[in-house]
C-alpha cells in the first residue's frame, strides 16, 4: 500500500547561496522540485516541519503531496535527495521530483525480517546483507515495506532475491542472485579463545621488539649524540 503524507512550501523567486544562508538563519529550508517535462520551482520549507516529517516517514518510498503557497492542488513527489549539515542535525537543501500518475517509476524499498530462524534458536547467526529492494512500480502500487519470513531458515539455509514475492505490477530490480540473508554457524569458543591468545602474543612481541630497539640505540654516557668536538660557535 502506498503511503502518503503532505508538507507545505513556498514558491521562492530569490536563488543564490547568500539568499539560502539567509533563510537558514530564518529557520527555513531551500528546496527545489522538478520533474518531467516540468520546470524546477524553487521553494522554501519550515526546518522543523521539514525535519520532523522526514524522521516519521521512510523517506525513499513515500509519497510527499506538496502544496505550494495557498493553491488547492497539491503535487505528488518523491524526495529525492535530502542534504544535511556537515555535524549538525540541520538541514541543508531538498530536492522533490514530482511524479506523474501511470508512469512508472524505480525507488528504494526498506525490507522486514519477520520471525526467529529456527537455526539462531540452535545457537546461529542471522546475517542481512540486503536492507532494501530496489523496484520498479506505478506510485500507486509503490509497497511500504518488502515482507521476508526467515523463521524457517536452519544454520547454513540463505535466502536469495530470486525467492522474494513481487505485489502483482511490482517488478524487483534488484539483483535476483543477491543473497538477501543467511544463517551462519556459531563460531567455537577454542577458535575465539585462539585468535585472543594470537592478538596478546602479537602485542607482547611487538613490546618485546620495541623494547630491544630502544637498548640499541641509546648513545654512550647520558644518552646524548657524540660529537667530535665543543664549539663555542
Amino acid at each position: 500500500m502506498t503511503v502518503k503524507t503532505g508538507l507545505a512550501a513556498i514558491r521562492r523567486h530569490e536563488t543564490g547561496k547568500g539568499v539560502a544562508r539567509r533563510l537558514r538563519a530564518a529557520g527555513q529550508v531551500p528546496a527545489v522540485l522538478y520533474g518531467k517535462d516540468q520546470e524546477s520551482i524553487s521553494l522554501t520549507l519550515d526546518a522543523q516541519e521539514a525535519l520532523s516529517l522526514f524522521h516519521s516517514i521512510s523517506v525513499e518510498n513515500t509519497i510527499v503531496n506538496v502544496r505550494i503557497d495557498d493553491d488547492k492542488e497539491e503535487l505528488e513527489t518523491l524526495v529525492r535527495e535530502i542534504q544535511m549539515h556537515a555535524y549538525r542535525p540541520d538541514i541543508v537543501h531538498v530536492d522533490f521530483y514530482c511524479i506523474e500518475r501511470g508512469v512508472a517509476l524505480e525507488v528504494e524499498i526498506p525490507a522486514n525480517y519477520n520471525g526467529t530462524p529456527q537455526g539462531v534458536r540452535e545457537g546461529g547467526v542471522l546475517e542481512v546483507i540486503l536492507h532494501e529492494f530496489r523496484v520498479k512500480c506505478l506510485p500507486s502500487q509503490i509497497p511500504e515495506s518488502i515482507e521476508v519470513d526467515i523463521s524457517h531458515l536452519d544454520i547454513g539455509d540463505s535466502i536469495h532475491a530470486s525467492e522474494i514475492s513481487m505485489d502483482a505490477g511490482v517488478e524487483l530490480l534488484t539483483d535476483l542472485g543477491q543473497t538477501v540473508c543467511l544463517v551462519s554457524a556459531p563460531r567455537a569458543e577454542e577458535e575465539i579463545e585462539e585468535e585472543v591468545e594470537e592478538g596478546e602474543e602479537g602485542v607482547e612481541g611487538a613490546e618485546d621488539a620495541e623494547d630491544g630497539e630502544g637498548a640499541e640505540g641509546e648513545a654512550p654516557g647520558d644518552g646524548a649524540p657524540e660529537t667530535e668536538g665543543d664549539s663555542d660557535g
